[in-house]
């Protein structure tokens, strides 16, 4: 999904989302100068004033606002409206609008190091994992649509749901193990797999020319470890996994909790916002820690500056630091398993 126009469909708050998208319906202010407002451009494929009208007579338009996965650990709010963005991908979006996985990850990157999948379980932009190739996003599940339009429609016409895998595959495995598996359990030992050391390193050529092949253990037990790792950085990544409280991180100083610019001492194992605030207990390789193309700790930061954290910012930032630290973690447990 790409929008072309982030800054206006896109926002940490849903309340300042919400108050941009009525000034922009208020038929009293001239097309004009609504563009000069929100610094809105015509492109081939979006010409402002055609589309502003089609939102304007969209009385339902507060049920298109919805959360997306604007980065990994990144949750923030979308105006998810078909006239506001260029290419919304609503074949694919759609089954992201109801409880569901997906896993995120690219054809080819130019990077030196593949380290480009990531889970989600709602809706993620094209630059999710990396934000100069695009990504693509492939639900654990295909929801139904009673209407058999692929929208931006009203996802309570979607009913059933199927699982979004080879049905052959499901058959080999089914053999190899002399058991029927779910659908979550394959997308575990898939994850776990992507988040392989070796397997990144073995695979590292063909990783940067083509989507992720996975090899399936002939070992009933292996799997079972495999996905039992897998499930535990799933529910890492989403910030889900009770383990995550109390968070290892913490925030100390006085000050406005506003991010100036972030700066890492290494020596102190801390991350500071500003010259009296920082998080501490940050080890190294936490702070280094990449998912696809983002240093996430990093970048969380670098995309509120100027912003005054809230103390559910702070918190939250904490439970990322604790995440990443138990993903290395899990990443060598991964090794161990399978050595």
């Amino acid at each position: 999904m790409q929008t072309h126009r982030d800054s206006f469909v896109i926002d940490f708050d849903r309340a300042a989302l919400k108050h941009r998208i009525r000034m922009f319906r208020d038929k009293s202010l001239p097309d004009e100068i609504t563009r000069q407002t929100f610094g809105l451009k015509d492109n081939r494929d979006w010409k402002m004033s055609p589309k502003r009208k089609a939102i304007i007579s969209d009385e339902r338009w507060e049920e298109k606002i919805t959360k997306i996965l604007y980065r990994p650990f990144d949750v923030r709010w979308i105006f998810y409206h078909k006239d506001a963005i260029d290419f919304g991908r609503p074949e694919v979006m759609r089954h992201m609008l109801h409880d569901n996985l997906a896993l995120n990850t690219m054809r080819q990157t130019k990077m030196p190091e593949w380290r480009h999948a990531v889970v989600s379980n709602m809706m993620a932009p094209a630059v999710y994992v990396e934000i100069k190739d695009g990504c693509n996003l492939f639900p654990l599940y295909l929801c139904s649509d009673g209407d058999k339009k692929d929208l931006f429609t009203d996802p309570s016409k979607a009913t059933e749901r199927k699982p979004n895998l080879d049905p052959s595959l499901l058959r080999m495995l089914k053999e190899t193990y002399d058991q029927e598996l779910t659908p979550e359990e394959i997308f575990f030992y898939i994850y776990a797999v992507l988040y392989s050391t070796s397997y990144r390193t073995k695979y590292a050529e063909f990783l940067k020319t083509d989507f992720p092949r996975v090899p399936f253990t002939r070992g009933r037990e292996l799997f079972t470890q495999m996905a039992h790792l897998g499930e535990k950085l799933v529910g890492l990544h989403l910030l889900k996994l009770p383990e995550l409280d109390p968070p290892i991180a913490r925030f100390q100083g006085t000050g406005d909790s506003k991010v100036e610019k972030q700066l890492y001492s290494r020596k102190e194992k801390r991350v500071y916002i500003n010259k009296t605030q920082y998080f501490e207990a940050v080890e190294p390789e936490v702070w280094k820690y990449q998912i696809g193309g983002y240093q996430v700790l990093d970048k969380w930061l670098k995309d509120r500056k100027g912003r005054s954290l809230s103390l559910e910012d702070i918190r939250h930032y904490c439970r990322v630091v604790t995440a990443l630290s138990k993903t290395i973690a899990i990443q060598a447990e991964i090794e161990s398993s399978l050595s």
